[in-house]
């Protein structure tokens, strides 16, 4: 695919008082910014909630009117948690496809100035009717998933610390990170419990914040190479197996498939850990490690940035935290920004030539690989 990220734009992560148009702006100046202000013939725009002041949010023309966009055409991408995923992986095709030269990518949220009560509501609408009718939410499958998680290959709940703990190491490293103090395995352990075995710190925080990217024609040091998506089935209790999500292992497959790569070639990943225990399940589903290895890679710290595979290096959402319809594209941009050699105080001992990108929607039910580099192996 002859298409690279040209520019990234991201503001600050955490509690903030600006509006969500505010917001996407804010992370949409700094791209353009980036390239100079070039023209954009499309403008790409994801929230899961998108919520105003006043209500559901009209983020695509506000945005268009609010940049000056509003001779390009436009398009709004959902997909729950995995939003950003998805609206980077429609920009993408969309300018491949000959018809747009650049394209501006934003994704944001606005969730603090919520109740949580009312916001774990609004998240358990990703899930099937059934379940969010009989009082599910998804911290309480998250836990399921954990649990059967943990049982199936014998490991303490202790381990699942070891992922926080390296998440808050890498957040106090991003000055754009909404929690930025280290913990230790023991405040992780005495945190309270959320829906054990998930206690406080192992769920990333509700967050406000946006990331954008301008996307131009032609190859850079952040060229897609590969894309890839995938569905499982909605509701956890039709699906073969909860240890593991098969939507990430088919669209890990696709990526790598397209660009000719495998996992050996991936020097820097981006995971979607909005809980402790996913971190794990998705180095496994996306081939770096066996079942039930995964919290050995956090444990022998195998996943720093100056060791074996550098993990979320900006503090993933643990650390960075989760604006949920952002954070697959915020993920996206910490990827570019390691192979553009531009991460600043969160880069990777080595600068990498590839890297992976992965987005989950709502409990896995469809989720984003998007593999980034200078070129082919």
């Amino acid at each position: 695919m002859s298409v690279h990220i040209a520019a990234v734009g991201t503001g600050r992560y955490g509690k903030r008082s600006e509006t969500l148009v505010d917001l996407a702006a804010e992370a949409a100046v700094l791209a353009l910014d980036g390239v100079g202000r070039k023209p954009i013939d499309l403008l790409v725009v994801g929230s899961m909630m998108s919520h105003g002041p006043h209500g559901p949010e009209a983020l695509l023309p506000r945005l268009a009117g609010r940049l000056g966009l509003e001779s390009a055409s436009g398009y709004r991408a959902e997909s729950a948690s995995g939003t950003g995923g998805m609206t980077f992986h429609v920009a993408a095709l969309a300018v491949a496809s000959g018809r747009y030269e650049r394209a501006l990518v934003v994704a944001a949220e606005k969730m603090t100035d919520r109740p949580t009560a009312e916001l774990t509501g609004e998240l358990a609408a990703a899930l099937h009717e059934s379940e969010a009718a009989a009082g599910a939410t998804m911290p309480g499958l998250g836990a399921l998933v954990a649990q059967r998680y943990l049982d199936r290959h014998g490991l303490a709940p202790e381990r699942l610390a070891a992922v926080t703990v390296h998440d808050r190491a890498q957040a106090a490293r991003n000055p754009n990170a909404h929690l930025r103090t280290p913990v230790t395995e023991a405040e992780v352990a005495a945190s309270r419990p959320i829906a054990l075995p998930l206690r406080l710190l192992h769920c990333a925080p509700i967050t406000d914040g946006a990331a954008a990217v301008v996307i131009e024609r032609g190859r850079g040091p952040a060229t897609v190479l590969g894309i890839g998506q995938a569905f499982d089935a909605l509701r956890l209790i039709d699906r073969d197996d909860l240890t593991g999500f098969v939507a990430t292992r088919l669209a890990a497959r696709r990526a790598y498939e397209e660009g000719r790569l495998t996992r050996k070639h991936i020097e820097v990943v981006e995971l979607h850990d909005a809980f402790a225990p996913l971190a794990c399940i998705h180095l496994e589903d996306l081939g770096f490690c066996g079942p039930g290895e995964g919290s050995s890679w956090y444990v022998q710290g195998w996943v720093a940035p100056d060791a074996r595979l550098p993990v979320n290096p900006g503090g993933g959402l643990l650390g960075r935290g989760h604006p949920v319809g952002a954070s697959g594209l915020a993920g996206i941009a910490e990827v570019a920004l390691q192979l553009r050699g531009e991460a600043g105080p969160t880069a990777t001992a080595k600068r990498p030539k590839i890297g992976l990108a992965h987005s989950m929607a709502g409990l896995g039910v469809q989720n984003f690989v998007t593999i980034l580099g200078t070129g082919g192996p």
